[in-house]
């Protein structure tokens, strides 16, 4: 089924779930202009979230390696119209700066979105768990940080 065919199905329920399929089976060369296509839906919202949850799926299986770097940098050109979908990738690259402990900025860190401090706050970097247990925008990414420093102590 190509997405000529896809967008012929009026339920936009049908269409995120192929989409989902077609996205997670996209191979490399071909995932920009699929990401595009979808994007082209006339349900935006549904688009974007099919996109999004297809970013979340390739950012969480290649930000620890260095391929990661050419793949947001593709994936960012291809959402640079999409506030949302060009933050996202933008959290992701600073959670992988984080997490590999390259180069970052706490006021980076505070400033990003909610989903971003509490995927930080369960992770590894105890600067960055520190920073949030102190300053984490919400009372429950404050927590969690807390609650992580706090099993590390334990360990």
């Amino acid at each position: 089924m190509n997405i000529r065919d896809i967008l012929q199905n009026p339920d936009e329920h049908v269409r995120f779930a192929v989409y989902l399929d077609k996205l997670a089976h996209v191979a490399d060369p071909d995932e920009v202009d699929l990401v595009s296509r979808v994007l082209n839906d006339p349900d935006q919202t549904m688009a974007q979230s099919a996109v999004l949850r297809h970013l979340d799926r390739r950012a969480t299986d290649l930000y620890l390696v260095p391929a990661y770097e050419g793949w947001a940098q593709v994936m960012t050109q291809a959402t640079t119209d999409l506030p949302f979908l060009a933050q996202r990738l933008r959290d992701w690259s600073l959670f992988r700066a984080v997490t590999l402990k390259l180069p970052w900025q706490p006021d980076d860190l505070l400033a990003s979105s909610n989903w971003l401090q509490l995927k930080t706050a369960a992770g590894t970097n105890t600067q960055a768990i520190e920073i949030l247990a102190e300053a984490g925008r919400t009372k429950r990414i404050r927590n969690t940080a807390k609650a992580t420093l706090s099993h590390r102590s334990e360990s």
